[in-house]
């Protein structure tokens, strides 16, 4: 994933144009709540209108466009008299049913002006891990870009759980950007660039490229921004960063007042260079957009067979389950010290599996009838860790 600052930093601040920016055809920009409200919690309509411009010029170039867009809670702060961000999830999520019409209500209008059409998609991570959630997921927003439209995405913050979030909506635009195979990911702050430190602070600079880890080492990353209306900060957008690049995807990180300016693929902002190989994109959400419901302990024969010959994991495999699951949630496959060695979506509940453990899937078939005769995890649900 960069350059440091100094000779070879400097050489991109020249007025020379990304290249891979002004290429990119697909892109998701995502903008974050202290970038789309007031300090008080409500819409800044200014605010609103300048992103849509920037995001119809787009368009107009023959560009499709994915707006992930926070805002949601905090745009339902005011109506509600709620004077900060709440913390329990229940306020949370009527926050989000008021603001979520609110924020929509605002971008159409907003894209009407420029005789645009956006379309809402509200996701949880259930709606992309799951084979055929996933692919409901990706057509809609295939089809959205096909009809012209632009898709406006966010969390389904007013149904999410603890376990099924994604937890910020830096990760939920890199996750994104990976369903609909984008070539640009723009991540919009109140912040103009990765610093490598307080940007308050003396000698702090910014980091105009970033091409691998070891550009970051010595970085301070810091946490949530000044407005205190979301939920991310600094390390949330240098992680997805690190997704999106890992997927293949360049990254700039930028303020919301710099977007025409980064998308036009001026040197503003910080540009964090893709990886060469992009994986398989939903065992890319499998491995990064899940949280484990629980632990398959593998015996040293099973973990030979699912990491270094990709096999289906079986039950003769397995010596102990840890946690509690039903079929089709994502569990840890981990080695004799307890170690994940890979993530899967698992066959049976967490009942069932206690009792099918070292047997073989002929033996099962034979005393438990054919429906036992199946694999734990298919090896087209398992992706390495």
């Amino acid at each position: 994933m960069g350059t440091r600052p100094g000779a070879a930093g400097a050489t991109t601040q020249n007025g020379r144009v990304r290249d891979m920016v002004t290429a990119a055809r697909r892109v998701v920009v995502k903008i974050g709540s202290s970038s789309l409200t007031t300090a008080a919690g409500g819409l800044d309509d200014e605010r609103v209108d300048v992103l849509v411009e920037t995001l119809a010029d787009l368009a107009d170039q023959g560009r499709e466009v994915v707006l992930v867009s926070s805002g949601a809670i905090a745009a339902g702060l005011a109506p509600l008299g709620l004077a900060r961000r709440p913390r329990d999830l229940a306020t949370q999520q009527a926050a989000a049913s008021v603001g979520q019409g609110l924020l929509i209500g605002r971008y159409a209008a907003a894209f009407a002006r420029h005789r645009l059409t956006v379309g809402q998609v509200l996701l949880t991570v259930d709606d992309v891990t799951r084979r055929a959630h996933y692919r409901n997921a990706y057509r809609t927003l295939r089809k959205l870009l096909d009809l012209r439209a632009v898709p406006i995405v966010n969390e389904n913050d007013t149904v999410a759980t603890e376990e099924i979030r994604f937890g910020d909506n830096d990760r939920l635009a890199a996750l994104v950007a990976a369903l609909v195979h984008a070539d640009l990911l723009v991540l919009l702050s109140d912040v103009d660039a990765l610093w490598t430190g307080d940007p308050a602070r003396p000698g702090s600079v910014p980091i105009s490229e970033v091409r691998d880890e070891r550009d970051l080492a010595g970085v301070t990353i810091g946490g949530i921004g000044r407005a205190g209306v979301g939920t991310g900060g600094m390390v949330t957008k240098v992680e997805a960063a690190r997704i999106a690049t890992g997927f293949g995807i360049p990254v700039v990180l930028t303020s919301a007042g710099l977007a025409t300016e980064a998308l036009a693929g001026k040197p503003v902002g910080t540009l964090f260079h893709p990886s060469r190989r992009r994986p398989a994109a939903r065992l890319f959400w499998l491995a990064h957009a899940t949280s484990p419901r629980g632990r398959l302990h593998l015996d040293p024969g099973a973990v030979q067979a699912v990491v270094g010959r990709r096999k289906s994991l079986l039950p003769a495999g397995i010596t102990a389950v840890d946690g509690t699951f039903t079929a089709g949630d994502p569990v840890d496959l981990v080695n004799t010290e307890g170690a994940p060695v890979a993530r899967g979506l698992v066959n049976y509940d967490a009942v069932e599996l206690p009792g099918l453990l070292g047997r073989s899937t002929a033996e099962l078939a034979a005393s438990l009838g054919p429906a036992y005769e199946r694999e734990v995890v298919h090896r087209d649900d398992l992706v390495l860790l």
